[in-house]
């Protein structure tokens, strides 16, 4: 019982929080510059700014920080109704989420030699800011509807051809967007594709023994590889097939938060990513262990941490995280994993 109040209490995201984080948004979903697009020309006529290309998703340096920016305030709004900035963050929707900006996206992303813009990464968190219009019964999920049915299509038509999964701690990580994905697909009803992500988690990763946890972080990462797949097949299995699972992957466990050395250079900040990844991850596994299991109150002092070393990170002084790092934030402080 104590557990189980420590974890909701965790769960808690502070108006005045809230309202940084919303605030950190709002300063980048609609700033075009400086930008790094990730973009295909296959003619001079492609050569065009970020608003003409992605026209809804231009802002906050890159596409995939852009829609998860716009999914932050989607939640924000959604739980904060009242707040000062509820109304600021659903002008700043509605104004990038018209049905011809939509238009303008589904036409980008079905272009030639687009295959795997924003795949899976980008993708995922597209499928989850659908989730939270849905959910939140905006008018603008019908708006958006159009683009989640071409992430699906995308990936649908990539995971079977997928041999094996991709196991970095970056944006072309497999277990994260799979996670993601499927929580859209149980929301949504998608029965096939449902029935596809977990196909795939179970092939990918239903074997896999003792993951080389001591071998992270890598320098970059904002991912934990190992807690990825363990955050992913607690969705996946039965409580009893993951308790079996999660012994044999990860046995041992002992993380320490991270700490960046450089806030303004954009890869070495992505450790605070990963703290906070790191902490929704862990409180995501221990929220599938029974509430007298030996390594949930260990897992819960890891999250904890970690949840305090990666929210403490979330200044918004530096760009280099202050355009993505809010996203995270709110992920991790309003429960959303679970």
């Amino acid at each position: 019982m104590l557990l189980a109040f420590a974890l909701a209490a965790a769960s808690a995201l502070e108006p005045r929080a809230a309202e940084r984080f919303a605030d950190l948004a709002l300063a980048c979903v609609h700033r075009e510059y400086p930008n790094k697009i990730a973009h295909v020309l296959n003619t001079d006529s492609d050569a065009r700014p970020p608003r003409a290309l992605t026209p809804a998703f231009y802002g906050c340096y890159d596409w995939h920080s852009s829609v998860h920016g716009h999914w932050l305030l989607a939640r924000l709004a959604r739980l904060y109704p009242q707040a000062p900035f509820a109304g600021r963050a659903r002008a700043a929707l509605e104004r990038s989420l018209t049905p011809e900006n939509v238009r303008g996206e589904v036409e980008y992303l079905n272009g030639a030699g687009r295959a795997t813009f924003e795949r899976p990464y980008g993708l995922a968190w597209l499928l989850l800011l659908g989730l939270e219009l849905r959910e939140w019964s905006s008018p603008l999920a019908a708006v958006v509807a159009p683009l989640e049915t071409a992430a699906v299509e995308r990936l649908t038509a990539w995971l079977p051809k997928l041999s094996y999964p991709v196991r970095t701690g970056e944006h072309t990580q497999t277990a994260f967007a799979l996670g993601l994905a499927l929580d859209w697909a149980r929301a949504a009803g998608d029965q096939p594709f449902q029935k596809l992500l977990v196909e795939r988690a179970r092939q990918y990763y239903l074997a896999d023994r003792n993951c080389p946890v001591t071998y992270e972080p890598s320098g970059e990462d904002f991912l934990s590889p190992c807690l990825t797949a363990a955050d992913l097949m607690r969705r996946v299995l039965p409580r009893a097939e993951f308790l079996a699972w999660f012994e044999r992957f990860l046995p041992r466990l002992a993380l320490q938060p991270l700490v960046v050395t450089d806030p303004t250079d954009p890869r070495l900040a992505h450790l605070d990513g990963l703290n906070l990844s790191r902490a929704w991850m862990l409180e995501g596994i221990a929220s599938a262990l029974p509430d007298k299991h030996l390594r949930r109150a260990q897992l819960l002092r890891m999250a904890r941490a970690h949840r305090e070393a990666g929210l403490k990170s979330v200044t918004g002084e530096h760009y280099e995280g202050g355009h993505w790092l809010g996203s995270f934030a709110v992920y991790l402080a309003s429960g959303r994993g679970r």
